[in-house]
């Protein structure tokens, strides 16, 4: 019976520490991460920065020019398609067909 318990205890240790191997692993995910989600934030905010400069540079020759500028601050979305819906054409029935219409 000593057997069993000090396997069963064995058995108890080994899966703790399996979980606690497994948390330390995900918790270093989860940090990696984040510091992935921070610095994607970071390029974003770089990003729309520079394009802002863009912008302004971009008017201000325009300005300087005299040239009509094409950014006006509103963006005008094209409409999406719509795909056309095939037509059903109606079958006609025979005489021993059933609608069920």
């Amino acid at each position: 019976m000593s057997k069993k318990i000090e396997k069963m205890k064995v058995k108890k240790q080994l899966a703790e520490a399996n979980h606690v191997e497994c948390h330390q692993k995900f918790q270093a995910r989860i940090h990696e991460a984040e510091d992935s989600m921070q610095a994607q934030h970071l390029i974003i905010e770089v990003l729309v920065y520079e394009k802002d400069s863009l912008l302004q540079t971009i008017q201000g020759l325009q300005e300087a020019n005299n040239a009509p500028a094409p950014f006006d601050g509103e963006w005008e979305e094209e409409p999406k398609e719509q795909p056309e819906e095939e037509e059903i054409e109606d079958i006609p029935l025979g005489e021993e067909e059933i609608d069920d219409e």
